[in-house]
């Protein structure tokens, strides 16, 4: 080998070894920060672009899943004033009933009256009263507005929609404003009237079934739809780390061995670096 000293080969070579180490643990460094094998488009185009495209439909799941839980909010809120509607119309059904007892004496009568008409109501409160954010699908009519939409899919091109009960109209044609069971002066009518009014709360009960049978099925509906949702979220996010993450255990190994590789590289370096010196022992006497 000929000695040089504007030229050391093997200074040249043990830096380009440790340069190479130097970006090695720069990469493994940067995974174990991350967490990411694949945190740029630098470091991987292809993979970065396909996680890129999953978490864009993430997004997607994401606004889908609040769609459905507001909806899921305003029906919980819908069916418990429905349940506590259709609890009220059995206690009215109870008084109307005993009302129609032909012995009653009017002033028993009266009472339940009193009673049947409060009760009449506090079914209007529970209806006005069922509204979660500024929704409220028991009272206000048929229009688009005041119906329950949710998004079934990321395109929203699927939607679960559940219509206005309108419960004002409904129970008004039914069991009306105020029950009047007559005045005493005739027993029998009174009576025959109290029982008219309990057959049309039997009537308002069975239409309640319907609406609770409506709302139920499509609470259960928009409740499957968040499980399938928040399962197809699941693994698309475990596909993305199965793309993107980080092995940190070999990353551990691998940081350890550059680590030692970096030590022998500087080593070889600095012994590279004193070679030139032994030419001066040709020019010694």
């Amino acid at each position: 080998m000929a000695f040089s000293i504007n030229t050391n080969a093997g200074a040249m070579v043990a830096l380009q070894t440790l340069n190479a180490t130097n970006k090695g643990l720069e990469t493994v460094q940067s995974r174990i920060n991350t967490g990411l094998k694949v945190a740029s488009t630098k470091d991987d185009s292809g993979t970065y672009a396909i996680a890129q495209n999953l978490r864009a439909d993430i997004g997607g799941l994401n606004a889908v899943k609040t769609s459905l839980d507001r909806a899921q909010s305003t029906l919980d809120v819908a069916i418990s004033a429905a349940e506590s509607i259709s609890d009220v119309l059995v206690q009215m059904k109870e008084k109307a009933t005993a009302a129609a007892d032909e012995g009653l004496d009017a002033e028993s009568r009266s009472a339940l009256q009193e009673d049947f008409n409060a009760l009449v109501n506090q079914v209007k409160t529970y209806i006005s009263s069922a509204e979660f954010n500024g929704s409220n699908i028991l009272t206000g009519g048929t229009t688009d507005g005041d119906k329950i939409s949710a998004m079934l899919d990321t395109d929203a091109t699927l939607k679960l929609e559940v219509d206005n009960q309108d419960l004002d109209t409904m129970l008004d044609d039914i069991i009306g404003t105020d029950a009047d069971w007559g005045d005493g002066s005739d027993l029998d009518a009174d009576a025959a009237a109290a029982n008219a009014s309990a057959a049309d709360v039997v009537a308002g009960i069975a239409s309640m079934n319907t609406v609770l049978s409506t709302l139920g099925s499509a609470s259960r509906q928009i409740a499957d739809q968040q499980t399938f949702v928040t399962k197809l979220s699941d693994s698309i996010e475990t596909g993305i780390g199965n793309l993107v993450d980080a092995d940190l255990a070999k990353e551990s190994a691998n940081l350890q061995a550059l680590q030692t590789k970096q030590q022998l590289g500087l080593q070889a370096l600095s012994i590279a670096n004193q070679a030139p010196q032994s030419i001066m022992s040709l020019f010694r006497n």
